[in-house]
């Protein structure tokens, strides 16, 4: 499980994961000693708090796999920055998303020569939990 969490971020470990019913929930925390604030750039270790974050990723052995991330917030050093606090973020999660950048690059593969109707069907059964809106929506993007 340690490689597949790896392939979402090398800065991620495994913690570890739970299977109810065609859903895998796996837990993971970051690895990282210190964080780049992303507004000044100065770097951090000191911690503010944690959250969980949670997000859907590609499915795993026909199974829908949902990520909780124990994330980090944390203070920024820099008197001068305007930001006294930040949340730590990765590569394969933009900001604020719900889904993987592979899961949102899997749904608009599959939803490219089908009705959007058809494509939210197929994905909602065998891929992760997504409506007809988010198919249009990332289409459009």
């Amino acid at each position: 499980m340690d490689e597949f969490i790896e392939l979402l971020d090398e800065n991620l470990k495994y913690v570890n994961h739970e299977m109810f019913d065609d859903r895998i929930y796996i837990t993971v925390i970051s690895t990282r000693e210190g964080v780049n604030c992303p507004y000044c750039k100065e770097p951090s270790s000191k911690v503010h708090s944690h959250y969980e974050r949670i997000f859907q990723d590609l499915p795993m052995q026909n199974k829908k796999v949902t990520v909780i991330l124990r994330n980090r917030k944390m203070f920024c050093n820099n008197p001068d920055c305007h930001h006294t606090t930040f949340a730590e973020t990765f590569e394969c999660l933009p900001f604020k998303a719900t889904r993987t950048k592979r899961l949102d690059d899997e749904i608009i593969n599959i939803s490219m020569n089908v009705s959007s109707l058809t494509a939210a069907a197929f994905l909602k059964s065998n891929v992760a939990n997504i409506g007809k809106s988010t198919v249009c929506n990332l289409i459009k993007k």
